[in-house]
């Protein structure tokens, strides 16, 4: 279930269309943080 909601996610952030680096950073940080949470559940 983790490996998909992180495919997902990955995904997500990808097709979100990150048009600068500090939006693909955050984007980086948003994910980040969900992983976190879906691994400590």
């Amino acid at each position: 279930m983790a490996k998909y909601f992180l495919f997902i996610s990955l995904l997500a952030a990808l097709l979100s269309g990150c048009n600068t680096t500090r939006g693909f950073g955050e984007d980086l940080q948003h994910l980040g943080g969900a992983i976190e949470r879906a691994t400590n559940k």
